[in-house]
């Protein structure tokens, strides 16, 4: 599976649409998937905004939890890489990055304005 690196500059905003879990390898079994390196890996379902009112979900691995990255929080994405795959007739792209942080919010930015 050939790797396809993401210029994240090109995205516009980027939000936590859905919390970090634990990503499982399979339904029955329930085992949590590990990288070669035994980290646990985690998927982040991340809202990505460009210009105007266009709004995409994608949801990408990581390995090992990204701290203080939760529901409605600005991220910046590091290291995001795409793959194509295809089983049968299905197919699509799936996201993995190397870290996912929060946007520290700007000085002097006070909330609810």
């Amino acid at each position: 599976m050939q790797s396809i690196p993401v210029d994240v500059s090109r995205l516009g905003v980027m939000r936590c649409a859905v919390a970090p879990e634990p990503k499982m390898t399979g339904f029955e079994t329930k085992e949590v998937k590990k990288d070669r390196d035994g980290n646990t890996i985690y998927t982040v379902g991340v809202l990505v905004r460009q210009d105007g009112r266009r709004v995409s979900v994608i949801e990408i691995a990581v390995p090992s939890e990204p701290k203080g990255v939760a529901e409605g929080v600005e991220v910046r994405v590091t290291g995001l890489e795409a793959f194509a795959w295809a089983m049968g007739d299905r197919h699509g792209l799936s996201f993995r990055a190397n870290a996912i942080t929060p946007v520290a919010p700007a000085a002097g930015k006070a909330g609810g304005a």
